[in-house]
């Protein structure tokens, strides 16, 4: 445990001034330590994704071996095809890239129950091999979902032909899409794989999206393609009352190498939500690469 009055003491002079980059900020050894800490008590969590999101982070944090040596008995024995995907792509993001074929033969399985994870954790970390199973749950299914993270991870990774067709399918989902909970998800994806020409689009939704969560997403993508209103609101969001949303404003703030947000992350550590303390964990972690 690290005594209050040296984390204290971290916060202070870690608090970012104007112009602070990767080049004039690092992580203090003390946190470090800290995060790893979080990051390996989450690993061992009873509660699923945040597990995973704790295995991302330690991948993040050079602990690839560690992930590894955890994760690859637990995907001799789990039976459910949801987090069989969350154990491979963790795998795969370790450097075990022969794992991804758990994900493709997932997603070409008749069962449908992991077909959308398996096509997200294939946008988050990318495949071997062929990009046929990806092309056809992106143009025969009617599984809006399925559609869109297929779609997300051909415009990821590939460059022409059907990649260049899945990316105006994000736009135009995103702009066209009634449904918040939906176009909430084109949102997240273009903000990372898409350029600042998204922007407007995105802003352009703010006003449809009621739910907090669903503008909070908006407001992040925004931040992650370099707005200047979008960034004020992330940081705003890390002291929201919704761990939710605190814990996804601390992984844009991470992505979106927001230093101005090292002090709320450092509190986050301790935050009574595990998750968004891993995620603090993680974008720490991430702003200190």
């Amino acid at each position: 445990m690290i005594p209050k009055i040296i984390l204290a003491l971290a916060v202070v002079l870690v608090i970012p001034v104007a112009g602070i980059g990767k080049d004039t900020w690092k992580l203090d050894p003390e946190i470090r330590t800290k995060c790893l800490t979080v990051l390996r008590g989450g690993l061992q969590s009873d509660e699923f994704w945040p597990a995973m999101h704790a295995a991302e982070a330690l991948t993040v944090g050079g602990q690839q071996q560690e992930v590894q040596e955890f994760l690859a008995p637990k995907l001799k024995t789990e039976k459910d095809d949801q987090r069989r995907c969350g154990i491979a792509r963790e795998l795969v993001r370790s450097g075990d890239l022969a794992k991804s074929e758990v994900m493709i033969k997932i997603l070409q399985k008749e069962d449908p129950h992991g077909h959308v994870h398996a096509a997200e954790s294939l946008y988050k970390v990318g495949w071997k091999g062929s990009s046929a199973p990806l092309v056809e749950a992106f143009t025969e299914t009617d599984d809006i979902r399925l559609k869109i993270m297929a779609a997300s991870a051909l415009a990821k990774f590939e460059k022409g032909g059907q990649g260049k067709v899945a990316i105006e399918f994000l736009r135009d989902t995103l702009g066209q899409e009634e449904d918040p909970t939906i176009f909430r998800l084109p949102a997240w994806v273009l903000s990372r794989i898409g350029d600042k020409s998204d922007r407007d689009l995105i802003r352009s939704r703010l006003k449809d999206a009621d739910d907090p969560l669903v503008h909070a997403f908006l407001e992040h993508a925004l931040a992650a393609l370099g707005d200047a209103e979008g960034k004020a609101a992330l940081l705003k969001n890390l002291k929201s009352d919704d761990p939710v949303i605190r814990t996804y404003a601390a992984v844009f703030a991470g992505e979106s190498e927001i230093f101005e947000a090292v002090p709320d992350l450092i509190r986050q550590l301790d935050d009574e939500n595990p998750d968004a303390g891993i995620r603090a964990a993680q974008a720490l972690l991430t702003l200190a690469l």
